[in-house]
């Protein structure tokens, strides 16, 4: 398993930067190869995505989110085996930084070889900068989800 982690400042109240990102379904607008996110639920997401030609579908599940500070997940389904968490911190009243943890083991040839080559590195990176310039663009949420899951419940 390949552990990549990335953070960005954002221009933005960490209310703000976190509320948009409870916003899954918009997540294709910024993060590269995802093609469509559909919230089942409170707690679960289907994936959609499509990198270097191959197509995946699987499904997430938080595991644990608290309003403003984090929020984890872990794939359910699929071939895409990964977990990760997003954490936000206060800066000032207007920047927030935004780090992404994850733990991706890829599968298939194409791409393991990918991984040891840097892509999912890379893709984070871009996927957090976009994120940014997102957010930056926006000056706002498009809407929130403000509730809270615990470990284990």
């Amino acid at each position: 398993m390949s552990t990549v982690k990335e953070a960005v400042e954002v221009e933005v109240h960490v209310r703000t930067a976190y509320n948009q990102w409870t916003q899954f379904e918009e997540f294709p607008q910024f993060m590269e190869g995802v093609e469509e996110v559909r919230q089942l639920d409170d707690r679960h997401n289907h994936w959609v995505t499509k990198v270097g030609g191959t197509r995946r579908e699987f499904d997430t599940e938080i595991v644990d989110q608290l309003p403003d500070e984090r929020i984890t997940w872990r794939t359910t389904t699929g071939d895409s085996k990964q977990k990760g968490t997003v954490h936000f911190e206060r800066l000032d009243d207007t920047h927030t930084r935004v780090e992404l943890v994850m733990d991706v083991e890829p599968s298939g040839p194409v791409e393991k070889a990918g991984d040891m080559l840097g892509m999912v590195d890379r893709r984070v990176k871009g996927d957090m900068r976009r994120f940014k310039e997102y957010m930056e663009k926006r000056g706002g949420e498009s809407g929130a989800w403000r509730g809270r899951i615990r470990p284990g419940a």
